[in-house]
């Protein structure tokens, strides 16, 4: 997939959210007139940037994320420095989450700057090649602003969400006046539809990003598509494989979308070629999953993910 296409495809998505967003406040405050609908928005646009502002204090508490120091990994650094300065962005603080599944997310606010984490379970699964692979995703999606964009596209779906809500419940118990109930529900329910197609085109556009973000570590990367497509293999076997030997299942939903690979889907990506998989070389692994065929069920399923079916992604990769 080439980059002014994704660029494109990106551009389109951004402003068919702001577009549908637009519409249904214009159906809102025809029906509603006024209403009380700016201190909604209000009181979601400070939720959103509160959570944005205190995400990395979160996702330090949920995911055991502390600071790597340079004597404790030095090569890492290394190529931190190295891929920052060819991505031309400056280089973010390195961390290293104690969770045990091979992945790697980039996070930060004004309030701690840019971070990049990287968890044990990726540096004991991947070799180091594969890991800069990794480190140079992860840097695509802070060279693209996407934590700012994803941000802002998430606002309007959970403004709906809140809207729908808020109306669908004041319908239902609205106390003794049940003139207007009939009206509140049906704006409860536009504003709901209005929440879902919003929330499909943002799960679109987050998928987009993971593309962009590919192509960027191809480029910054030496042999950059070969050794991403293998570590993106790797971490979805590895993934499915400590999942399937836990006795405890992880709860990673939260933040999935900042991860390089979504853990949910990774027994989906990989139940059928396990088998080639387990002990075989890379190359070979990599080639099994090009050979899977992706089934109008992969698409529909696809449609409600934050990233990409893997087989997507590596083909992607290859052209």
């Amino acid at each position: 997939m080439s980059l002014w296409r994704l660029r494109l495809s990106m551009a389109g998505t951004i402003a068919v959210i702001i577009g549908v967003s637009t519409l249904g406040f214009t159906l809102f405050m025809s029906l509603l007139g006024v209403f009380s609908l700016f201190s909604l928005i209000a009181v979601v646009a400070a939720f959103n940037v509160v959570q944005w502002l205190f995400a990395p204090q979160l996702i330090k508490m949920f995911y055991g994320v502390r600071q790597l120091k340079e004597k404790e990994h030095p090569e890492l650094h290394r190529m931190v420095e190295e891929l920052s300065r060819r991505s031309g962005i400056e280089a973010p603080t390195l961390m290293l989450s104690s969770i045990p599944i091979p992945n790697a997310f980039a996070y930060g606010s004004p309030l701690t700057g840019s971070r990049v984490a990287v968890t044990e379970g990726l540096l004991k699964e991947l070799e180091p090649e594969e890991v800069e692979a990794v480190i140079g995703h992860e840097l695509g999606h802070l060279r693209h602003r996407d934590v700012q964009i994803m941000m802002f596209v998430s606002f309007h779906p959970s403004l709906f969400y809140m809207l729908a809500r808020s109306m669908l419940f004041s319908s239902y118990y609205g106390g003794r006046d049940r003139r207007n109930s009939g009206g509140t529900a049906l704006i409860g329910s536009i504003s709901m539809l209005t929440y879902f197609l919003l929330l499909l085109f943002t799960l679109g556009l987050s998928r987009l990003r993971e593309f962009y973000a590919d192509q960027h570590s191809a480029l910054v990367v030496d042999d950059g598509a070969r050794k991403l497509s293998e570590a993106l293999a790797k971490i979805s076997s590895s993934t499915w494989r400590v999942q399937r030997a836990s006795t405890k299942r992880m709860s990673l939903s939260g933040f999935k979308t900042l991860f390089i690979a979504d853990p949910d889907r990774a027994g989906q990506d990989t139940a059928d070629l396990y088998k080639v998989r387990h002990g075989g070389p890379d190359k070979e692994m990599v080639g099994s999953i090009l050979r899977r065929r992706v089934t109008r069920f992969d698409g529909f399923m696809e449609l409600f993910s934050t990233h990409p079916n893997i087989v997507k992604r590596l083909r992607a990769l290859k052209t």
